[in-house]
């Protein structure tokens, strides 16, 4: 079913592998809204508040050994391989592993994944957005103590309010003692609170009410709102497909960066700025040794999964909406470019501003500087507090935070819709059904997160985060590349990407990167994430939740019972989905293991010559049968009836 058309960008023939009925897939209407796509998804809030802080404290400058070598290890071939598997089989989710029919399980894991990540990842985006809607004021809200949420705790920049001081003479038998400047020498046996982390606690979650995962006190109704609103721009963004999302990558993708710029020109005019940015990148001499120790390489791998989407099957779900002959080899090196730019980029616009809070308040930089949501939503905002015209910059900081996590939340989105609508084309995939299938879905998952803005909401979120999103990410990717490189065959799957590539296929680089790419996939990526695997085993420890005015909570044994249920039921689809292949051929008769290892579904233009499968689907034009006994066909192509391929074509 190819068409009689050229591909404008491309300037190869475009090829069409849906199948006989079923409404035609769409395809990127540019090369570059690919390159945006993944940029947005991937290049999100974790390059902001993670790589940062991870980049500091370990050594600054140093981070960026470990890391690059991480990337060129585990990151730039594992984007390369989830976005080939996708290009290639021209389809997402679970259709495309029937690369290696015996383990499609691993794309509804995939799936799974991503939709409990996109469950709790748009409660973060509501946050910002109810930030940005309590900057459109004259002044900042959590700037002073007046307010209904304080308590008698709360400070600004660590002084007692002048009009309060005369509440700190004794609380609960414990004396206050304040200076003449009002600064707290000792209250509450030395804890005391701070107006940005009240209004945080207190005014935004309301987890002051709530005593841990088993008492929600209630749903915030606040909260509950601005989430609704995040899930209506999410779904206005991708209810017409890649079409409409395509366009508004085009904002969303790149105007963070306008806001960094705007950001950074202000951070480094502030006082303090350049201490701030020397913490930041430049190395201390005792920081040299780290480079010895596991933890500075296992948060470079961490950092490498978090922020290049990896094993999330969104990746697959961007690639196969790729045209045939689309060049994701050189898409993967601007990728991997921009993903490490923009993390080293984001520290500075977030370390000159740390600096000058750290000056202002006369402490070291290290008493200001963390890292996760504490930084986007304490750290920089007390920041935020001390400058000049506050609103302003507070509101520029928050759309900055909107878009980076609007684009990464849609797309990952599109990501779950891609992977079921191709499972069911022709019911789900055009008109007005998946623009109401999107809102199924949508609504679904606003619904799984109205448990994440109660009250104890926040124990949830990090309930869903720690357990089936995080370190099963690695053996996932693990299973990926032993699929693709020992069960599959590397070689044979590096030759269908030369096929893929058409007349490109023979160019010096992608020639080249053959042995780097078949190297990296059957030895060094599995190895990697293995370790990776291991070292997060080894490192387990219980799930707690550190609240900075109470401290630590742990949670109930039934809570982390419940977050492992929910881990070994996602992966758990793998060996289910393996079983039931087994049994329908046992049950069918007739068959070969070949037959669970060898794509299903595959077009005559999706091979090469001579090769063929038991279920290779004939074009209209290629009907002529070649003979039984294989003569033409690779090693790795078993007899059998198929279809023959003209050799001319490649």
């Amino acid at each position: 079913m190819t068409k009689d058309k050229k591909d404008k960008d491309e300037g190869e023939e475009e090829f069409d592998a849906t199948d006989e009925g079923e409404p035609e897939r769409e395809k990127w209407a540019r090369p570059i809204d690919f390159v945006l796509a993944c940029i947005g998804f991937s290049v999100g809030l974790g390059n902001v508040w993670r790589f940062p802080f991870l980049c500091y404290k370990n050594g600054g400058a140093i981070f960026l050994i470990p890391y690059l070598i991480c990337v060129f290890i585990g990151g730039i071939p594992m984007f390369y391989l989830e976005v080939c598997i996708g290009q290639y089989m021209q389809t997402s989710g679970i259709r495309a592993w029937r690369l290696v029919p015996l383990f499609q399980g691993v794309g509804i894991c995939t799936i799974m994944i991503v939709f409990f990540l996109d469950c709790y990842y748009n409660i973060v985006l509501c946050w910002a957005f109810y930030y940005f809607f309590s900057s459109l004021n004259t002044y900042l809200v959590w700037g002073d103590c007046k307010n209904w949420w304080n308590t008698v705790r709360c400070t600004v920049n660590g002084m007692f309010p002048e009009e309060n001081a005369a509440q700190y003479r004794t609380v609960n038998g414990t004396k206050a003692i304040a200076n003449e400047t009002g600064i707290a020498m000792s209250i509450f046996n030395g804890t005391i609170g701070d107006t940005v982390t009240e209004f945080w606690e207190n005014k935004v979650l309301g987890i002051d009410q709530s005593t841990g995962i088993d008492d929600p006190a209630g749903i915030k109704w606040d909260l509950a709102l601005c989430n609704l609103f995040s899930w209506l721009v999410v779904y206005l963004c991708i209810c017409q497909g890649i079409k409409t999302s395509g366009k508004v990558m085009y904002v969303t993708a790149t105007s963070p960066y306008i806001f960094m710029l705007i950001l950074l020109i202000r951070g480094v005019t502030l006082p303090g700025s350049i201490d701030g940015l020397r913490y930041y990148m430049v190395p201390r001499a005792e920081d040299w040794a780290k480079l010895g120790t596991i933890k500075i390489w296992v948060d470079a791998g961490s950092q490498i999964f978090f922020s290049m989407s990896i094993a999330l099957g969104t990746l697959t779900a961007l690639g196969s909406y790729n045209r045939f002959r689309h060049n994701s080899f050189r898409d993967t090196l601007i990728f991997a470019f921009a993903n490490t730019g923009t993390s080293i980029f984001a520290g500075i616009v977030i370390f000159s501003v740390l600096g000058f809070m750290a000056y202002e308040q006369g402490v070291d930089i290290q008493d200001v500087a963390e890292g996760g949501p504490g930084l986007a939503f304490i750290a920089y905002p007390k920041a935020l507090n001390q400058m000049p015209v506050a609103p302003l910059w507070s509101a520029f900081f928050f759309i900055m935070v909107i878009l980076l996590g609007l684009d990464s939340q849609f797309v990952g989105v599109e990501g779950f819709i891609a992977g079921l609508s191709d499972l069911f084309p022709k019911l789900l995939r055009a008109g007005k059904r998946r623009w109401a299938f999107v809102a199924f879905v949508c609504a679904i998952m606003y619904l799984v997160g109205l448990s994440m803005v109660t009250r104890g909401g926040m124990f949830v979120l990090q309930l869903f985060d720690y357990y089936p999103c995080s370190r099963l990410l690695y053996l996932v990717a693990m299973i990926e590349c032993i699929v693709v490189a020992w069960i599959y065959g590397v070689r044979r799957f590096y030759d269908h990407i030369q096929v893929m590539y058409g007349r490109l296929g023979g160019h010096c680089c992608v020639q080249g990167g053959r042995y780097y790419y078949m190297a990296m996939w059957a030895f060094f990526c599995p190895l990697f994430c293995l370790i990776m695997f291991i070292l997060s085993l080894i490192g387990y420890s219980e799930l707690s939740y550190t609240r900075p005015s109470t401290g630590v909570y742990n949670y109930p044994t039934w809570a982390v019972w419940t977050g492992w249920g929910l881990a070994f039921f996602t992966v758990s689809f793998i060996p289910i989905v393996m079983l039931i292949m087994f049994c329908w051929k046992y049950v069918c008769g007739d068959w070969e293991f070949r037959d669970l290892i060898n794509p299903i579904g595959l077009k005559p233009f999706q091979l090469m010559p001579g090769e063929s499968y038991r279920d290779t689907v004939p074009l209209k034009d290629t009907t002529e049968k070649y003979a039984a006994d294989g003569s033409k066909k690779q090693d790795y192509a078993y007899a059998n009836e198929g279809y023959k391929v003209d050799p001319n074509r490649f």
